[in-house]
Parts: structure tokens; sequence; C-alpha cells
């Protein structure tokens, strides 16, 4: 099947999503994000997306109408009112944009939605939360479907679980099922990065590439108020340093001849085990290009959803003609 189809992505960050579900065959009608950086990267690597650099809820006061019948509505909405590493506010965070996906859905009246976010939200604190944005979906017309997904089982060398939420509208006749895990796709940190970290000519590289024989931990990239360019709170840095890798920083480039210790990732690193293809530059400093990094999306995973919600869709159509 070679149609296309169109989406609209709210918070759509350096575009780990965003690029997941073209690969999936989706043409992106706007994408929809309010840090200058990571608009600068989407615009960098897709100059033909339609990017919106600014506030979502008054992009969709304004705009939304505009793309009325778009095939998808995807976004990461924000995760820190359901992130464990934060206070868990849910609906009494002021970032909480559940509602404002709620909104978009209601004025463009997709075929499909996709909301991701992080695993807290599956929480039974959330409980309540969660049933509230099933039945406003429902009321608008779509049978939504939540499931915890881990990218190690989409060809991601990191676990990085993830709650995503699918809706298809209920005068669509495809049934939607989520992909299949093949947790045997992902390679260890030390098969992903090895030709990487032997760029510059460091000898070690290949004993390294041997003990870090397992998949990472979880990137985390922080926020504008907190977290620099590192792999994240104590606990993640001793579970990089298990893989021999020094989390403490970002590294500018790779282990030099001589090198001894344990090497740090580069961003370049960091964005191939989020699942970024190496040609996919990132616009900012090293902190804000590996901030984008952490909090990505990882492409294979989108992709992995998209091609099903595509699949769903495209089944739909094709029963309608017969």
């Amino acid at each position: 099947m070679s149609q296309r189809l169109t989406s609209i992505e709210i918070c759509a960050g350096a575009g780990g999503q965003a690029l997941g579900l073209e690969q999936a065959g989706f043409e992106h009608a706007a994408a929809v994000e309010i840090d200058k950086f990571a608009c600068a990267t989407l615009r960098h690597n897709r100059p033909h997306w339609n990017v919106f650099e600014g506030d979502v809820v008054k992009w969709i006061a304004s705009y939304a109408a505009e793309y009325a019948g778009v095939d998808l509505v995807a976004g990461g909405v924000p995760c820190p009112p359901f992130s464990k590493a934060g206070k868990q506010l849910g609906a009494a965070d002021d970032r909480d944009l559940f509602p404002a996906m709620i909104d978009l859905v209601r004025v463009v009246r997709p075929k499909a939605v996709m909301i991701e976010n992080v695993r807290g939200l599956l929480d039974p604190v959330f409980s309540e939360y969660r049933e509230s944005i099933t039945s406003k979906l429902r009321r608008l017309g779509y049978r939504l479907e939540w499931r915890l997904l881990q990218a190690s089982d989409f060809g991601v060398a990191q676990l990085r679980p993830r709650v995503l939420a699918v809706g298809i509208r209920t005068d669509i006749s495809g049934q939607f099922e989520f992909p299949t895990p093949r947790p045997e796709l992902a390679p260890t940190v030390g098969e992903l990065l090895v030709d990487l970290m032997s760029s510059n000519g460091w000898e070690g590289a290949a004993d390294w590439a041997k003990k870090a024989n397992r998949i990472a931990p979880t990137l985390v990239g922080g926020s504008k108020k907190h977290g620099g360019p590192d792999l994240g709170p104590t606990r993640a840095r001793r579970a990089w340093a298990e893989l021999g890798v020094n989390g403490s920083t970002i590294a500018d480039e790779a282990p030099a001849p001589g090198f001894e210790g344990d090497p740090r990732l580069t961003v370049r690193m960091a964005a191939r085990v989020q699942g970024f293809p190496d040609s996919w530059h990132f616009v900012g400093s090293k902190t804000n290009a590996y901030r984008q990094v952490g909090n990505a999306f990882p492409p294979p995973v989108a992709r992995a959803v998209g091609n099903q919600i595509r699949a769903t869709l495209l089944s739909s159509e094709l029963g309608a003609v017969a």
C-alpha cells in the first residue's frame, strides 16, 4: 500500500515520534512545538514540514480548524505531571496538556489519535484520570486502548518504557492491534556504539564493547529548570557505569588514542541509543541538543505503532470500497 496519510503532531519535540510516523507513511500537515531549539531541529532536518513554534493551546484556538479531516492527531504531551521523578500532580499540574489534546481531537475529528506519555500514567493513583480521558474521547466517538511498550522490544538499545494510548474513530471498521514485541532485534550498547567509540582512534573500543553487553538504562533528558548534559541521577549513572560508561557529563567527541577509563557518550551516541538515524542533526548547544535527545520518543517505536494505525485505517478504506 503506497497511500500516504496525513497527521498533526503536537508537543513534537526534536521529532522522534514525527520521524517514526513519517517512516510509517504519514505526511505531517503540521508540527507544533514550543521549544525554539527543538523547532530549529525540526526545520533543519525537514525543511518541508509545517513547523509552528509556540504555545499549543493558543495554536489550537487559532489554527486547528484549518486541519479538520486529517487522518491522525499525535503527540507526546508533557510527562512531568505523571513522572515518578516529579510530584505526580496529574490534572493539578499546569503542564498537563491532555485537555488540549482532547480539544484538538474535538476540533479536527481525525480518524485516529496517538498519545505518548511516561510509565507513571498507568499507576493506580491516575486510574480515574485515565478513565476520564477514555470517557471524554468515547463521547467524541473514539475507542481508546492503553498499553505500556518497552522501546527495547522494537529494536531500540534501551528499555525506555512508555505508555501509548491509541484511539480509532468508531465509524472506522478496521480493528487496531498494538505491534508485536520483537526484543531480539535490540542490539547491545557495545554493538550499537563500537564504531563511534573507535572513530577517533581509541584502541580500547573493542574491549569496551565487550563489557557494554546489554541494552542501556533509560536516557534522561532533564527539564529546562533542572538537569544538564548528563545521563541522569545517581542510580541511572550507576547503571551506565556497569556498562563501562561515565554518565557524569556528555562528551564533545569520541575518546582519543591512549584514553583510559570509562568513556562518555556524545550527543550522537545518545541519539543512536534513542533510535535516531545518524543523519538526524540536533540544533543548539550540547546541553540543548542532549536535552532534545533525552526527552525524545524513539522513532522505531513510533514507526511500529504508526504502521499498525496505518494498516487499520487503510483496511477500513479497502473494506468500504469492497
